[in-house]
């Protein structure tokens, strides 16, 4: 078997500006998906990390930390996260972002929700338990982004169902908790440019 993956690539060429995505059914009998970029194809798992690792035997790195801050709290101990666990963390943060992205472009609302959620709650845990604040930034800064792709799925999840009010309402509540974001940030005027 050849390691080549120009048969691959070329089978299923990338087209600049569009974003090419599709569910394959892996050796493992279990559906991946695949995401077509530039230089190559990532593939990814459809639930868990997407790598499919367990780091520390735990279904992502941020679960891995949680349960070792929630131990902490138990002994009245800080949890502190280093740098590099933040840069670690950040890695994994843009798994979900590929798959969340490409989850979006197959109608896939609930996976979307699933991990743009995820991926919020890990912004909320290194603002939590970083020592230094530009490191909390340094995932806060995507916080508008991920919470317009939380709330398009809920809103197009509730437009599929025919709640046309339900998904306006979704729209308005996720545009004043991004406006809300700016505001309280150290970047207000980035609000109006929100919009």
């Amino acid at each position: 078997m050849s390691l080549d993956l120009n048969t691959l690539l070329q089978d299923w060429p990338h087209e600049s500006g569009s974003i090419k995505v599709r569910k394959i059914l892996g050796l493992d009998g279990r559906e991946k998906l695949q995401l077509r970029i530039d230089p190559g194809i990532l593939q990814m798992e459809m639930t868990g990390r997407p790598d499919g690792h367990r780091p520390h035997n735990c279904e992502s790195l941020l679960s891995y930390h949680q349960r070792r801050a929630l131990r902490a709290e138990t002994r009245d101990e800080e949890y502190d996260l280093t740098a590099d666990q933040c840069n670690e963390l950040q890695q994994e943060g843009i798994q979900y972002y590929h798959r969340y992205l490409s989850l979006f472009q197959i109608n896939d609302f609930a996976g979307v929700i699933r991990d743009t959620q995820r991926n919020l709650d890990l912004f909320q845990f290194v603002a939590e338990h970083s020592e230094r604040e530009e490191l909390g930034w340094s995932f806060q800064q995507f916080r508008p982004y991920v919470l317009m792709m939380n709330t398009r799925a809920k809103a197009s999840t509730l437009l599929g169902d025919g709640k046309f009010a339900d998904a306006m309402r979704e729209i308005e509540a996720g545009h004043d908790t991004i406006q809300e974001f700016f505001q309280q940030s150290n970047f207000p005027e980035l609000a109006q440019k929100s919009s």
